[in-house]
């Protein structure tokens, strides 16, 4: 991954609306169960009800296959200040732009790197936050994936705690008092 390549990216992530973006290596990535066993208690509602996530998205050992098929990319973060920490509205607000930009980065990466036309791996990774929404209702179990070449699987769903990944990656997770910051992740 050339430095030159890898700083157009974080232009072009910019340019999409993510508020920073931080270089990221593999190597620093550490897959854990315990992060699945979190997703297992159905906290967020979507565990067995999503393509994107478990157990749809695949095992951990498959996750982290995918994971080390690429060498870094860049970490996309979202954050905006809330009134106080009880600002439900402000937080569904950041989580909104923070999908929005992840959609439009996708867009752009779409364009950058076209689709091979066999059963090639596509030449990037895009992990977003929570689970898959581009479908009003995911068709999961019933259905394959309506969309699966615009599916964003979780990191979480991956198995990454993402605050480690920031820290291991030299880029803060916490921007102070009555923030909130959504990551995501291109790996290429």
């Amino acid at each position: 991954m050339a430095t030159e390549s890898l700083s157009r990216l974080r232009e072009l992530a910019l340019g999409c609306g993510f508020t920073y973006t931080g270089e990221l290596w593999t190597d620093t990535i550490r897959v854990r169960p315990e992060v699945r066993d979190t997703c297992a208690t159905g906290k967020c509602n979507s565990y067995g009800k999503n393509w994107s996530c478990p157990p749809a998205c695949g095992s951990l050992e498959e996750c982290e296959q995918r994971i080390r098929r690429y060498r870094g990319g860049l970490i996309l973060q979202t954050s905006g200040a809330l009134e106080d920490s009880l600002d439900y509205e402000g937080m569904t607000q950041i989580s909104a732009n923070h999908a929005k930009y992840m959609r439009a980065f996708q867009e752009t990466l779409m364009a950058l790197y076209p689709a091979p036309e066999t059963d090639a791996l596509p030449p990037y990774l895009l992990l977003g936050a929570g689970a898959c929404k581009n479908c009003e209702q995911c068709s999961y179990p019933d259905s394959p994936c309506c969309f699966p070449n615009r599916m964003f699987v979780s990191m979480e769903a991956m198995g990454m705690v993402v605050s480690d990944v920031c820290t291991a990656n030299n880029l803060p997770y916490y921007y102070g008092p009555n923030t909130l910051t959504y990551v995501g992740c291109v790996l290429l």
